[in-house]
């Protein structure tokens, strides 16, 4: 967990009575994600048994045994008969899940979890620009026109910038029609499009040649070249990537 998180049964056991949450199954869920994600419950071991949860949670044996039913649905554990409930290679999570992302990222170090979701949105993203490049028609271009020159008058307000580039993204994932491409790409950006690790830097000049990259990719559309469309965005979610993650002297690459 990071540095300033805090476990909703807190450190060392459960809360006092009065700030239990309503729902304790889903607390101790969350809770046994965190544990198993950061490796307390270590690939190939066993969950303690339901006594011993009833007890550290202070909570009922229905409590624990509706935890255990949603990490059996999240893939984190196992129950066998006679064997107990196994905790799963991570290979089997499913990291598409808030939790299971969620405490994945606040376990990593190296930000390999936030690589493989750039690597993702590139893939994604790259390919419904080729799409998009096909099929937008003049309102969608307007539209991407509008946003560009936006942001262009946005460089020296981050926050804003950064709405109007989700805007941009999502405006060319809608103009690709792929309702499932884009529904995973805004499933993984929210879970992390408002924190410092994925955000990194944010100055202004940084803001220029993101927009710069968004430029061409409007570019591209416009002119109905989706390879053309589809190459940018490959190096236009690189390149932004390989600078909010690194310090100013620290060049990373992704890998293609």
């Amino acid at each position: 967990m990071t540095a300033g998180a805090q476990s909703v049964f807190g450190v060392d056991g459960p809360p006092a009575r009065a700030r239990r949450p309503a729902n304790l199954a889903t607390a101790v869920t969350a809770e046994l994600v965190q544990r198993i994600v950061r490796g307390v419950h270590p690939s190939g071991s066993t969950l303690p048994p339901e006594p011993v949860l009833c007890a550290t949670f202070s909570v009922s044996r229905t409590v624990v045994r509706e935890a255990v039913k949603v990490l059996q649905e999240k893939g984190l554990v196992q129950v066998r008969q006679g064997a107990g409930t196994m905790v799963t290679a991570p290979a089997m999570w499913n990291m598409l899940d808030e939790l299971v992302l969620g405490a994945a990222i606040a376990d990593d170090d190296t930000l390999a979890v936030l690589d493989d979701l750039v690597v993702t949105r590139r893939l994604l993203e790259s390919d419904m620009a080729d799409v998009a490049a096909r099929l937008a028609d003049d309102a969608a271009v307007e539209r991407l026109r509008t946003l560009v020159d936006r942001m262009d008058e946005l460089v020296d307000d981050p926050v804003t910038y950064h709405e109007c580039d989700r805007a941009f993204h999502d405006t060319v994932m809608q103009c690709s029609g792929n309702r499932i491409a884009r529904a995973v790409v805004r499933s993984l950006e929210s879970q992390v499009v408002n924190t410092a690790r994925y955000v990194g830097r944010t100055e202004r000049a940084l803001c220029v040649a993101s927009n710069r990259g968004h430029r061409r990719i409007y570019e591209r559309i416009a002119a109905g070249d989706p390879e053309g469309a589809a190459d940018a965005m490959f190096i236009h979610i690189t390149e932004a990537w390989v600078v909010r993650r690194s310090g100013p002297d620290e060049p990373v690459r992704l890998r293609r």
